[in-house]
């Protein structure tokens, strides 16, 4: 099983994800806020601003404070560019 790391630690699995999405528009911020009612958020941007939001096959959502360009390549297992978006 291969795990991508989403930030601080934090990995998920990646034959799990369905889509890597931007969290600016009003169906996913709407998206966000039905898997949080359902309790099936996770929040992994240690009280950052989310800048990416993964959406897995088991219908949890997670929410991460790197680019998603930046989690897609660590998905395509190609390396990060501007390491300091990883604290």
């Amino acid at each position: 099983m291969k795990l991508i790391n989403i930030g601080f630690g934090n990995m998920v699995a990646a034959g799990r994800l369905i889509a890597i999405v931007s969290p600016e528009s009003a169906p996913i911020k709407r998206i966000v806020q039905e898997a949080r009612d359902r309790g099936v958020l996770i929040d992994g941007t240690y009280g950052r601003r989310t800048r990416a939001v993964l959406i897995t096959d088991s219908d949890h959502v997670v929410l991460s404070a790197l680019q998603p360009e930046t989690v897609a390549a660590r998905f395509e297992g190609g390396a990060e560019e501007g390491g300091a978006e990883d604290a």
